[in-house]
């Protein structure tokens, strides 16, 4: 064992520590490692639910038994891959009338629904690989943080396999070492913006109503959120771009560019202050593009150079300027990038590398920083299957309670665009703006439709 594994190991149980008290689990969550883990898939094709049911369902000891979602025709086609698998629309039949089939749940569905489904999951006693982010509204924070809290023997895990990549690992090292020394402020560019058009984001233009596409449940789709027609660009990807259903690129991404910061650093627990700036002005249906947002957290101890931390918010092509952080000549990594100054240097870092550390002007590839462990590959899904079969695997980076973090960054920049170059100070523990009462109101929670209402479990 290196030294990269007691830290990451010690870090990991002072977190668990959190649900410590939380109410006992139905005894068929408690899964033994010589079993079979039994999963439901939820949104089995979309973006992204094609690559989290068959890479979990290679692993040897999971088995996908359960399939679930509102178009008929992915569910067909994922039926094939799995023909002794009971199929439902809804995936409140599946808890309803299968629950005693399957142990762990796959929620690869669009933003809004996360948290309802979560939630129950959860209740259930059930294992959850939840897709990011992992809510859409800043109360539903704390729906699932409650949920998790309450549920300490089941495993989660977010869609941030981009942790694989020894890059990241080293970034994370690099940081909870210290290596650069206190830190100053961060910047996040997230390339795309909410209004980019294209395959996964609409172009702002709202179109007239439209008949859902044929065969696929748009009343299911919608789950909590009130009804409204449907229309172009919305229902089968591009509903990222929509206010009510996605959070633009930045909620989308801000887990896998914020990660290894809100794992190196724990005192990194919630912003207090948000301001957001857009020249977009109609925010009825769709996201702001062209955002730039500040977060300000509030910081102890001798890792910050400060007493509060900005987090700088790039998205639509916006990025930094590389000589007001005082690196040297070149160009960024890519369009989609993180940066981190500090006192002793300024590390760089791209979704999957290259990681770069700067001092003074001039440029060392991170994996050649002297004192690095190795890093071993593994398989980011495999290792949710793993530990939920009880087995102690080092590589369950990413549980709901580390994330939850990442995810209420990404929420306070979008939804800020509302009132742009407005500063709102945020409170997490009441759920509210203390100094904008209209901004509580509009952009903390939503009123839920019957039948789609998250489950409050206590915390």
């Amino acid at each position: 064992m290196n030294a990269h594994d007691i830290t990451r190991r010690d870090f990991l149980t002072a977190a668990a520590g959190l649900g410590a008290g939380a109410v006992a689990l139905p005894t068929f969550a408690r899964t033994r490692r010589d079993t079979t883990l039994r999963v439901l898939s939820i949104g089995v094709i979309g973006t992204i639910g094609d690559a989290d049911r068959k890479t979990i369902n290679a692993h040897p000891r999971a088995d996908i038994v359960g399939l679930c979602d509102v178009d008929a025709a992915a569910l067909a086609r994922a039926a094939q891959d799995h023909p002794d698998a009971f199929t439902c629309a809804d995936y409140r039949e599946a808890f309803d009338k299968h629950t005693d089939k399957f142990d762990a749940v796959i929620v690869s569905t669009p933003d809004h629904s996360h948290c309802a489904i979560m939630t129950l999951a959860l209740a259930r006693g059930k294992h959850v690989y939840g897709q990011k982010p992992l809510v859409q509204q800043l109360e539903e924070l704390e729906f699932l943080s409650r949920a998790i809290k309450s549920r300490p023997n089941l495993v989660t895990q977010t869609g941030a396999q981009r942790i694989e990549s020894a890059e990241r690992r080293a970034a994370f090292h690099i940081l909870n070492s210290n290596t650069l020394g206190p830190v100053i402020e961060v910047h996040v560019a997230y390339g795309n913006g909410a209004l980019a058009g294209g395959h996964y984001f609409a172009d702002g233009i709202l179109g007239d109503p439209i008949d859902p596409p044929q065969g696929f449940d748009y009343d299911l789709w919608l789950n909590g959120a009130q009804h409204e027609p449907c229309r172009p660009q919305m229902v089968q990807r591009q509903w990222r771009s929509w206010w009510n259903y996605g959070g633009g690129q930045i909620a989308d991404w801000v887990v896998h560019l914020t990660d290894v910061i809100f794992y190196a650093f724990p005192e990194l627990q919630s912003p207090t202050r948000v301001c957001t700036r857009t020249p977009s002005h109609d925010l009825s249906h769709f996201h702001a593009g062209r955002v730039t947002s500040t977060l300000t957290y509030p910081v102890t101890g001798d890792r910050f150079a400060n007493s509060t931390c900005n987090f700088y918010f790039y998205d639509s092509g916006l990025q930094p300027d590389r000589a007001q952080l005082g690196i040297g000549e070149g160009a960024w990594p890519g369009g989609i990038f993180t940066v981190v100054v500090c006192e002793g240097g300024t590390l760089v870092l791209g979704p999957s590398g290259p990681i770069e550390v700067w001092r003074e002007d001039r440029l060392t590839p991170g994996l050649e920083l002297p004192g690095l462990p190795s890093f071993e590959q593994f398989n980011h899904w495999h290792a949710w299957v793993d530990k939920a079969l009880g087995d102690d695997t080092p590589h369950l980076w990413a549980p709901f309670e580390h994330t939850l973090r990442c995810t209420e960054a990404g929420l306070l920049a979008v939804k800020a665009a509302r009132y742009p170059g407005q500063v709102l100070d945020w409170d997490r523990g009441a759920l509210e703006f203390s100094n904008h009462a209209e901004a509580t109101r509009r952009i903390v929670r939503r009123e839920y439709r019957p039948g789609f209402v998250p489950v409050r479990l206590p915390g």
